[in-house]
């Protein structure tokens, strides 16, 4: 089974569907999103519905933190310009989407697999998983083998062996096998908002019975989804930086 691995969409049409339609080319078979699926852009009543659709079909959806927010009040920690973008997001969703977030499970187990947004040892908490020291922190909080995150919008590969973790940056269409002997946290980065300096949309297909990984840079149509933004009355800075992926 190939299970195409969607991180942070964050309510971005264009970027979606440009990814969807490439794993769909890799003849993807299930689809897992690993949380925000809303926050920041324009378009999250068809992100939802597209996404539910998905789920509904024996795909996987978790908890994010943006996704989190637009049923409760945002945290302290987010920028002025992601609270606007939550309190709008609101303002767009019918109750059948509302519900649906509100029932999406922090995190979600299978086989090997772990599927989370954050991190596994606190998943509510939110805490970034931006070096090894993290990353170790998160795969020994977990049985599982695997580990798939999203929430730092970079990509990232961490293994762990005999106790030591190390970090590689993946490079965009090779495939890596990911040795027994070792446990894995794989980062695919960022669907809807990249944060890496490229603006391609990211996303990883996984391959269970060749136990690889492969990221995936998807150019996608940049300057409608910021248009889209602008035309909302969102802040600009979540549209301009959609253009140089930061």
């Amino acid at each position: 089974m190939r299970i195409a691995l969607l991180p942070d969409v964050h309510a971005n049409r264009e970027a979606l569907s440009s990814c969807l339609e490439h794993a769909q080319r890799r003849h993807a078979d299930r689809h897992v999103f690993l949380g925000d699926l809303v926050g920041y852009g324009a378009d999250p009543g068809w992100v939802v519905d597209r996404i539910r659709s998905l789920v509904a079909r024996g795909g996987v959806a978790v908890l994010g933190n943006h996704d989190l927010a637009v049923m409760e009040e945002p945290r302290p920690q987010m920028s002025p310009e992601a609270c606007r973008a939550i309190k709008w997001t609101r303002s767009q969703l019918s109750e059948p989407q509302m519900v649906f977030l509100a029932n999406l499970p922090l995190r979600v187990e299978e086989e090997e697999r772990l599927y989370v947004h954050a991190n596994a040892w606190a998943p509510a908490d939110w805490e970034y998983i931006t070096a090894v020291f993290d990353a170790g922190r998160s795969i020994r909080a977990t049985c599982c083998r695997l580990t798939f995150c999203g929430h730092t919008h970079e990509p990232s590969l961490y293994h762990m062996t005999r106790g030591r973790v190390s970090r590689f940056r993946p490079v965009s269409g090779t495939e890596i096998p990911l040795g027994r002997s070792r446990r894995w946290l794989v980062i695919p980065g960022s669907v809807g908002q990249p944060r890496d300096g490229n603006p391609a949309a990211c996303y990883a297909l996984f391959d269970d019975s060749r136990n690889s990984v492969t990221f995936f840079r998807v150019p996608y149509d940049s300057e409608a989804a910021a248009r889209k933004i602008q035309q909302a009355g969102l802040p600009q800075l979540l549209g301009s930086r959609l253009a140089i992926g930061n």
